[in-house]
């Protein structure tokens, strides 16, 4: 059975949704410590004489993120990486070469899972940091700018502390840039990198498994809605471990003749490259559609291209988009300082996810995902 990064995308919710449960908690513990003594004259003065309360608070739900974080990862990336081995044990299985892995325990690389859970926690460290600075600095414009608004006369107290509220809650916190200069919000940069390093663990648990077989060469599907970062690799063949570049290689027929036949069999293959290089270049990103077979030389033939006519990359991005906008719209209902303005939220969370039904309805190859449009309330 192939392997592909969706084969670990459900391992990654759990710690998606801590991340969302932990920022919707901190969005209403904000909103509602400036909330508190919002019509007294010395609302300032008291919020500002508040802020280890708040400090306190944050520091005491990011420790508790980061505990709970650190065990679902290191449960994510056992599963991931098993169930790769596993998938190779099942394409394998059928096959004369694949009897002695059928056979073996099914245990995770230790040293794999914790390189990927030491690559996640360098990645990830900086979140903590950042969540106590955002919620702080944010605490403290929203004083300095009600404050300064009132003196002006321009709006009431608690219209200024729900503007910037507002503001804050439609970019969720930020500040969080990948390798590439993007910049992400809290719950979205931890569920890329989650995603991505547990799909890495089943793509090393399959290839693990190959190698341990003597299987030197996989073949990359044909997927889909492709984005431009994976459309050079579609149907491609890539060494696991060896040479990168296109290059040619001859290697022994994977059916060879019967003894009475002495002479073996050998085909030449056309190589694109190297798995790592294939995926420096972009090939199993986080939501990437492609999977990864085992490559049996003279046997496997090229995956057939998948069209998806009416369909397009860039529907796929529409549609993450309109997540994105319902999610806004939740956190700004979390916010909400009044009743008035936590139904207006609610009347463009249902507009957007009209949007989306409407979206998916007319893109048959497109699936909804509840679970992107949430944020969770349980902390």
């Amino acid at each position: 059975m192939p392997v592909s990064p969706a084969m670990a995308e459900d391992l990654a919710r759990e710690v998606r949704e801590l991340y969302e449960s932990a920022e919707t908690a901190l969005l209403e513990r904000l909103a509602a410590a400036l909330e508190a003594g919002i019509d007294s004259p010395r609302w300032a003065e008291l919020k500002l004489a508040a802020v280890g309360n708040l400090r306190s608070a944050v520091e005491i739900i990011s420790a508790a993120l980061q505990q709970d974080a650190d065990g679902a990862t290191a449960r994510a990336l056992i599963a991931a990486y098993n169930r790769g081995r596993q998938a190779a044990v099942a394409e394998m299985g059928g096959l004369d070469i694949g009897r002695e892995l059928v056979a073996r325990d099914v245990l995770p690389n230790a040293p794999v899972v914790d390189r990927l859970a030491a690559s996640l926690a360098e990645d990830t460290r900086p979140l903590y940091v950042r969540i106590t600075r955002a919620i702080i600095d944010t605490y403290r414009r929203v004083i300095a700018r009600a404050s300064g608004t009132v003196l002006l006369g321009a709006m009431t107290r608690r219209q200024a502390a729900q503007q910037a509220l507002n503001e804050f809650a439609n970019k969720g916190i930020t500040g969080f840039v990948d390798a590439a200069g993007r910049s992400w919000n809290l719950a979205s940069y931890a569920e890329m990198a989650v995603r991505s390093v547990t799909a890495r663990a089943a793509v090393e648990g399959h290839t693990d498994a190959l190698t341990e077989l003597g299987l030197a060469l996989v073949i990359v599907s044909d997927a889909p809605l492709e984005c431009p970062l994976c459309r050079p690799w579609e149907g491609e063949i890539l060494t696991i471990n060896g040479q990168s570049g296109p290059h040619t290689v001859r290697v022994d027929h994977a059916v060879q003749p019967t003894r009475l036949l002495a002479r073996r069999r050998t085909v030449a293959v056309h190589v694109a490259g190297s798995l790592t290089e294939a995926r420096a270049a972009g090939l199993f990103h986080p939501s990437c559609r492609h999977s990864l077979a085992a490559y049996l030389p003279g046997v496997t033939t090229r995956p057939p291209h998948h069209a998806t006519p009416g369909t397009t990359y860039a529907d796929t991005q529409r549609q993450r988009q309109i997540e994105r906008h319902i999610r806004a719209w939740k956190r700004r209902q979390a916010v909400a300082l009044d009743e008035v303005t936590r139904r207006r939220a609610g009347a463009y969370v249902r507009k957007w996810q009209a949007a989306q039904r409407a979206h998916v309805a007319a893109h048959p190859d497109l699936r909804r995902k509840p679970a992107r449009e949430q944020i969770d309330r349980a902390i």
